[in-house]
């Protein structure tokens, strides 16, 4: 039986499971000159980090339920600062899930690996 919360952890890629139905994968990918980052959604590009100062995404034309939305960002979040912060996987599953539970989001905590 498949949890009907939850976010879903694999290397750079993550799935967030809200109300029984998967959303994924968001992912990263590095721009080719290394100085910014490109948030994906399925392969499509739906923001840019370029520096601490700048800062773009928009989930809007995909039309996710809000949650997903919150959730996603989080843990886009996490990632993004775990890898430019060089923290090891395991660690930045802790600060996933110590992020979702600051802000509200126990439910969709991933279980620990």
């Amino acid at each position: 039986m498949s949890p009907s919360h939850a976010v879903h952890l694999d290397g750079s890629r993550f799935w967030v499971i809200h109300r029984g139905r998967t959303y994924g994968p968001f992912d990263y990918e590095w721009s080719a000159d290394f100085c910014g980052l490109s948030m994906l959604y399925r392969g499509e590009k739906f923001g840019e980090y370029c520096s601490r100062e700048e800062l773009y995404a928009d989930l809007r034309p995909f039309r996710l339920p809000l949650s997903v939305v919150n959730v996603t960002s989080i843990v886009m979040g996490c990632v993004l600062w775990g890898v430019l912060n060089g923290l090891s996987e395991s660690e930045r599953e802790h600060l996933v899930q110590t992020r979702l539970s600051e802000f509200g989001y126990e439910r969709f905590r991933p279980s620990q690996s």
